[in-house]
């Protein structure tokens, strides 16, 4: 049918948003709720007449899509529950220790810097100054993750900042959690022991089997599969020590975990990646498109790929991980389980991408080696291109109630507010979604665009539309009911007290 919005019978119907989904309308609305309605139903639905003994208006009542029906309360609870994270002030903190790699990836973001470049470390002075703001934000969260560059180049002011952090936070008594992103080729034994001695959470980059790894990833002289997959090894063994043992107490240990990017060489290897991972002993991967930042943007033509065959490259894989799960072995994809915990639960996974507005800023911070604010990780990497709107201050000159009222900020929240954005507004995934501003940005040269015809838009509503055609499916749905749950607990773990 032809939706004509003047039939809409205002008397009776709840505010919604919808999608023709097949042969079914998709209806959702602001506290998260959704509905699927064949046509006929959908048509009596906005015209006020459908019948109030079926089960279409029953369901539709119950999640308050029937206007006399709304339970405001609750409603209001729901909404407020799924945006509570808005406002306690930023909870991550990137710490960029030093822009030095000894790799050279393909789709580098961070605009790296050789490894004898040592005027671009963080210093001990700098390192301090940093950590003593990031206490003096408001949040009872925080989690500090050291990236770079990569960080172990940087080795001294990691070690410090641990320590310092955990010092300080005997008076402050935040929630902390500390976190390393390392490509793990310069770890050695005594590191890994630090690590797992201060609840430092490691994480490295593990782009799938050797082949692809080291075509992404090169690492001069050596191979960077081999490099990476040695330490990755002791670090998953010693966790299981943990866990064989049961030594972990009140504490919370994280399994060392690894990131995936799909580049244009991925993209004919799903099943490839996903059982490069099983192998590894991981019950997680998390599926990311490229990103049109740094090298990668600079190279879009030679390196990017058009939505659709990231597309396609995702299906096949959720496709795969669907049938393991299916088989009888837990296995999660982390995009799918994000999206799902925000659709079927009234919780939130606070996923600084999928929120509105995003989390640049008022949920997340990035710090320079020089000890310059950006409103996030994205936000520096386009300072190293020359464009600096995106950053807020300095850790020198600077206190967080100045960071805080940037315009800078202020601007990044409205540009990535979705109910004030064309194109997102009525969209039926806008309780689910986010913009990226920096992406625009990168894209259009402008932090506000027509977000229909973004790649990161075009690539989020298919992956909703395949997430909610499986939630018509009933063991699918099982499954993703399971990852929604395991979503929600992890998030909620991420910050326990670790040992003074």
């Amino acid at each position: 049918m032809k939706f004509n919005p003047d039939k809409i019978d205002h008397s009776t119907v709840g505010f919604f948003r919808y999608r023709k989904l097949g042969k079914e309308y998709l209806l959702t609305n602001d506290a998260g709720e959704y509905a699927f309605l064949d046509e006929n139903n959908f048509g009596k639905f906005i015209e006020g007449k459908i019948s109030s003994k079926s089960a279409s208006y029953k369901e539709l009542a119950k999640k308050n899509f029937i206007r006399d029906k709304i339970n405001f309360d609750k409603y209001i609870e729901k909404y407020q529950k799924k945006h509570q994270n808005l406002f306690g002030g930023p909870s991550l903190h990137i710490v960029v220790v030093t822009l030095r790699c000894n790799y050279s990836c393909v789709y580098c973001q961070a605009s790296a810097k050789g490894v004898t470049s040592s005027q671009f470390d963080m210093s001990l002075g700098t390192a301090k100054q940093v950590v003593d703001f990031i206490f003096s934000t408001p949040n009872n969260n925080v989690a500090i993750e050291f990236q770079g560059g990569e960080p172990l180049l940087n080795w001294p002011i990691v070690k410090f900042i641990v320590e310092y952090a955990k010092e300080k936070n005997k008076i402050e008594k935040k929630s902390l959690e500390l976190r390393l992103v390392s490509n793990f080729s310069l770890m050695d034994k005594e590191k890994l022991r630090f690590f797992f001695r201060n609840h430092v959470a490691l994480c490295t980059s593990l782009d799938g089997p050797e082949a692809i790894h080291n075509r992404n990833r090169p690492l001069p002289r050596k191979n960077s599969y081999e490099e990476t997959t040695k330490w990755l090894k002791q670090a998953m063994d010693e966790y299981r020590r943990i866990e064989r043992k049961k030594i972990r107490g009140k504490y919370y240990f994280f399994q060392p975990g690894a990131l995936v990017t799909v580049s244009r060489f991925s993209l004919e290897h799903p099943k490839e990646i996903v059982d490069e991972y099983l192998k590894w002993g991981f019950d997680t991967i998390f599926l990311r498109p490229l990103s049109p930042l740094g090298t990668a943007g600079k190279a879009w033509s030679k390196m990017g790929y058009k939505p659709q065959e990231y597309l396609d490259f995702y299906k096949k894989a959720l496709d795969y991980i669907l049938e393991i799960n299916q088989s009888g072995k837990r296995f999660y994809e982390r995009t799918a389980s994000i999206v799902v915990s925000k659709i079927l639960t009234d919780d939130d996974p606070n996923y600084l991408e999928l929120r509105s507005p995003c989390g640049a800023g008022i949920g997340q911070l990035a710090y320079d080696f020089n000890g310059d604010i950006y409103t996030c990780d994205e936000g520096r990497m386009m300072g190293y291109s020359g464009q600096e709107m995106f950053r807020l201050g300095t850790v020198a000159q600077n206190v967080y109630s100045e960071i805080i009222d940037s315009p800078a900020l202020k601007s990044m929240c409205v540009a990535s507010e979705t109910s004030c954005q064309a194109g997102c507004s009525h969209c039926v995934y806008q309780p689910y979604c986010g913009i990226c501003p920096i992406h625009n940005f990168a894209e259009t040269g402008n932090v506000f665009c027509q977000q229909p015809n973004s790649l990161r838009c075009i690539i989020n509503k298919s992956i909703f539309d395949l997430i909610f055609s499986y939630l018509k499916d009933k063991k699918k749905k099982k499954i993703l009911e399971k990852w929604a749950k395991k979503e929600i607990e992890c998030s909620k773990k991420n910050y326990q007290k670790i040992p003074d």
